[in-house]
């Protein structure tokens, strides 16, 4: 079956876009807008829903999505309760760590989201969010705060050092946690035994009310260009780089290949498999470009770099 009968193009033209910009200077800008949008435009972020416990044994749990991991070795996560915007005030997290620098960051999923928005209420100094939002705590192997039962990730972690960014209303407080044990829930690993993003189905924050699922259609691959060193978009024959119908993802995609289809490939696809393109448009060169590289951004829309590239240089070939 020839590559025609398998696809009809569906690609259409890229429209020219001229964009335009909005410009903050950040220190113009009133607190709640500034905070908007930081959090607006940086997103998705991970969320680390930390417990901790201050030196009369009280458990705090509180999510915070200024939150990431910094390094393998030390296996090093860094996330911050800042100060609150309203009035400068630090956050029992905070407090917590300075009592007893031990936390254990665990990650969320959908099925937990619910709670862990609960927990993020403000209560006060004592209250245990486990029992508020409903939790389950489990008992730690390391560290003294308690885990989340249902989430599937817990990192138990040591606290190795502190930074106050400042003393004002949203104003950073660095936790840098080593992670000293790793707890993932066995229906999230690959046969592997490393997590699995397809099976975590993790939530991240975004701006707003807003958060995001990663899970479904929202996964997608992206091979990474370590054993090849691409040819790079700029390498690109002109009349591909200045495509209609390209986009700049498939050109990037071209672009990861170490070199283009040798001579003898491309041919052989145009005979076997573009033969009754080229028949029908053998009179106008300006509409068989066109079919040629629609059916590419199609190819290279369902990862077949190899044929899109091959489709594409049928064009000039024989």
């Amino acid at each position: 079956m020839c590559i025609r009968d398998r696809w009809s193009p569906t690609a259409q033209a890229i429209p020219e876009v001229k964009f335009s910009y909005t410009t903050y200077q950040p220190s113009d800008l009133e607190p709640r807008k500034l905070h908007g949008c930081l959090l607006g435009g940086i997103a998705p972020r991970p969320i680390a829903f930390v417990s901790t416990m201050n030196g009369k044994g009280e458990v705090n749990l509180a999510p915070f999505s200024y939150f990431n991991v910094f390094s393998a070795q030390p296996p090093l996560v860094i996330f911050s309760p800042a100060r609150r915007g309203r009035d400068g005030t630090t956050k029992h997290t905070w407090d917590n760590v300075q009592e007893v620098p031990e936390v254990v960051v665990n990650l969320v999923d959908h099925q937990m989201v619910q709670a862990c928005s609960l927990a993020s209420t403000d209560y006060g100094t004592g209250v245990n969010e486990f029992v508020k939002a409903g939790l389950t705590p489990v008992d730690s192997e390391a560290v003294q705060p308690p885990r989340v039962a249902e989430s599937p990730v817990q990192l138990e972690c040591k606290v190795v050092k502190v930074e106050s960014l400042g003393d004002h209303g949203g104003a950073g407080q660095l936790v840098f946690a080593e992670i000293v044990r790793m707890h993932f829930r066995d229906d999230v690993l690959s046969d592997a035994g490393v997590p699995d993003a397809t099976k975590l189905d993790l939530v991240g924050r975004c701006g707003g009310d807003h958060y995001v699922r990663a899970s479904g259609d929202a996964l997608f691959t992206v091979p990474k260009p370590q054993a090849t060193i691409g040819m790079g978009v700029d390498a690109l024959p002109e009349d591909i780089r200045t495509s209609r119908w390209l986009t700049g993802n498939h050109l990037a995609m071209l672009g990861g290949c170490e070199a283009m289809p040798d001579e003898t490939d491309v041919n052989e696809h145009k005979l076997l498999d573009l033969a009754e393109v080229f028949m029908e448009h053998e009179s106008d060169g300006r509409k068989l470009e066109e079919v040629l590289h629609r059916m590419a951004s199609d190819l290279l829309d369902l990862g077949m770099v190899d044929e899109a590239w091959k489709t594409l240089l049928c064009f000039n070939a024989g």
